[in-house]
């Protein structure tokens, strides 16, 4: 369902331009950036950096995702 919303020309210019280069809508990055919001009021502990970078790997799924191989192991 969408609705249309007021929103400051300064944030939706910021927006256009970070949806651009994270490939989405204008619509989907103001709503990313509201999940990054909401994710990081609820962990007030965790650094907003690694809140977002979650976020990311999360919407980029398991099939653009690397093992861990902890410093000194060889993945095998």
């Amino acid at each position: 369902m969408g609705m249309q919303v007021r929103i400051d020309d300064t944030i939706y210019g910021q927006s256009k331009t970070h949806a651009k280069t994270g490939h989405r809508t204008i619509a989907d990055q103001i709503g990313f950036l509201a999940m990054i919001v909401r994710a990081a009021l609820d962990n007030p502990d965790l650094p907003i950096d690694f809140v977002r970078a979650l976020l990311v790997a999360r919407e980029e799924g398991r099939s653009q995702s690397t093992s861990f191989v902890p410093e000194g192991h060889q993945l095998i």
